[in-house]
């Protein structure tokens, strides 16, 4: 099993980051690993809709689609994948803190089969590493945003 949970305090209201970080198109700006996202179903973002993505991740080239089974604007995102030798479940959540602060937490769970089996302790090490620097990025885009953009 693979469960890796990293957070950030971000310097912006939960609105935006909520806003920001959920839409699908803007994830190859802030992701490291993720270098295309493709709308599956029409937009807007709701609970049934797909996007494909296009990765590379420990020098692979991964292509999957996550479906979103829960989504609370502003609040929670979960999207799942089933397919692949790797099923994976990514949430987003978003708390309001005092001062115009957001607390985001990004957890990545799955349950490697077969062969990757193996490899789900340096998965989970090469995640959680991803994970902080993909959050580390998303801050410094919405705390360096010019203001009209906010």
């Amino acid at each position: 099993m693979v469960d890796v949970v990293t957070e950030i305090v971000i310097d912006c209201p939960r609105g935006i980051v909520a806003a920001y970080a959920a839409n699908p198109d803007r994830a190859p700006e802030w992701y490291v690993n993720i270098k295309s996202a493709e709308w599956r179903t029409p937009k807007p973002l709701a609970v049934g809709s797909q996007i494909a993505f296009i990765a590379h991740f420990l020098g692979r080239r991964l292509a999957y689609v996550y479906q979103i089974i829960e989504y609370i604007p502003g609040e929670k995102l979960v999207m799942r994948t089933a397919q692949g030798p790797f099923p994976m479940e990514t949430t987003y959540t978003w708390e309001a803190m005092d001062g115009n602060r957001t607390l985001m937490t990004l957890r990545n769970r799955g349950e490697p089969g077969g062969f990757s089996k193996l490899f789900a302790p340096f998965m989970s090490m090469a995640m959680r590493k991803a994970n902080r620097y993909d959050l580390k990025k998303i801050k410094y885009i919405l705390e360096n945003r010019d203001g009209g953009d906010r």
